[in-house]
């Protein structure tokens, strides 16, 4: 039986906790973190919010409502109260500095499904929620590389036959279980449906519409609300005609439709599902001009195009459910084998797409790498229009931002 005066004195302790992290006062929080009177103090949970103590931290900042009337001349009769705010507002940035140090979870999520950078973005406090997309980069780049060392550490034998070794997720003490690695255009979620993963899709059996198409777990592969979207991508990769361009991953066809308007020499095409690719041949893609199509992974593909010497003008990268780590292998591993000097490359860039947070984090984090590739990247903002009903019998929105950054890169002069 379960010792209730045990219970009561560990909900206590969270709600102290809790309470130190609303008033800022770092000092006290120091000390109860490091009582270890409860297990992970810095991660704790309020039963009725769902708050940690970086979600206390940050509700305290909540702004005061300014009044409506000032004084003449613009003069707000309240100038205590701002200088009041401005004090609480440095006292909350110094002590989320504080638990983010003590290996707080940036993106972990309270009752209402926001986590601490969403709830300072609702509340107007701009500063604290650069703090925290700055956290959440430096998260992610670090288990980003954790996930490097571990695969050259991994032996031989654990690998072989492991199809879904890119997939995997680690956990540590910054990052929520169920974030550690975004994908595409989408990454799985914790409700208890199936997981989105590579080789789950690729054994599916997928629904056309016009409008989208859908994994068998009705998951939206692609949807036509994209077409904007590649229709300007098309256009800043061919400029002009005549130009060789290489599409990895067709889906609906959209950007390949739009690539064929660019009146390019010759248009390779990568796609590794066979519905897609016996639907580009029902639709007589094979039959377009400079229409080339590759039945496979890109992983297997592309080496090959390499070691045949195929280079090209324009590369574009729109895969379903691969990981983050895919893409940047992709980037750093194949693009420079396959892209001319004088060439750019492109991608769908719906990365961590179903919350802006995540969104604003992952443009850091790519920007990161792509200079790390050798790249520069240029950022085109595209509003996205309302999408509420583009959602109807889809399991999960991917796309949840308002605006769309669309990526051209090229090498570094």
């Amino acid at each position: 039986m379960a010792d209730l005066n045990s219970e009561i004195d560990v909900d206590i302790d969270v709600q102290e906790i809790l309470l130190a992290a609303s008033q800022h006062d770092v000092r006290k929080l120091r000390t109860l973190i490091r009582s270890n009177k409860v297990p992970d103090p810095v991660n704790v949970k309020d039963s009725e919010t769902g708050y940690s103590p970086l979600h206390a931290a940050i509700a305290a900042c909540e702004p005061d409502e300014q009044p409506t009337n000032g004084e003449p001349n613009g003069i707000h009769a309240d100038d205590a109260g701002d200088n009041e705010q401005q004090k609480t507002l440095d006292e909350g940035i110094n002590t989320v500095k504080f638990l983010l140090q003590e290996g707080a979870i940036w993106n972990d999520l309270d009752l209402k499904n926001e986590t601490p950078g969403c709830l300072a973005r609702r509340l107007g406090l701009t500063e604290l929620y650069e703090l925290m997309v700055d956290a959440g980069v430096r998260a992610e780049l670090l288990l980003n590389r954790l996930e490097g060392y571990e695969q050259l550490s991994d032996d031989e034998e654990e690998n072989e036959g492991d199809d879904n070794a890119e997939t995997a997720e680690t956990t540590t003490a910054t990052t929520a279980p169920d974030a550690s690695e975004e994908t595409s255009r989408e990454a799985g979620d914790s409700t208890g449906d199936p997981d989105v993963t590579n080789p789950r899709y690729l054994e599916s059996n997928l629904t056309f519409q016009n409008d989208r198409l859908l994994d068998e777990d009705q998951n939206g592969v692609m949807m036509a609300w994209e077409s904007d979207i590649m229709a300007k991508s098309a256009k800043k990769l061919l400029p002009t005609p005549g130009l060789r361009v290489l599409n990895i991953g067709h889906g609906m066809g959209i950007v390949d439709g739009f690539f064929q308007e660019q009146s390019p020499a010759a248009h390779h095409i990568v796609e590794a599902h066979p519905d897609v690719v016996a639907e580009m041949k029902r639709k007589g893609w094979h039959e377009k001009p400079g229409v080339q199509i590759h039945q496979g992974r890109w992983q297997d593909v592309l080496p090959k195009l390499v070691e045949q010497g195929e280079t090209f003008d324009a590369i574009y990268y729109d895969t379903f459910a691969e990981s983050y780590a895919d893409f940047r292998e992709f980037m750093s591993e194949q693009v420079i084998g396959l892209l001319e000097p004088t060439g750019q490359f492109g991608f769908f860039n719906g990365m961590g797409a179903d919350r802006q947070i995540s969104y604003d984090v992952y443009q850091k984090v790519v920007e990161m790498d792509v200079f790390e590739a050798g790249f520069d990247v240029d950022w085109e903002e595209i509003r996205v229009p309302k999408l509420e009903g583009e959602w109807s019998g889809v399991r999960r929105p991917y796309w949840v931002v308002d605006n769309y950054r669309l990526p051209t890169c090229r090498y570094m002069d």
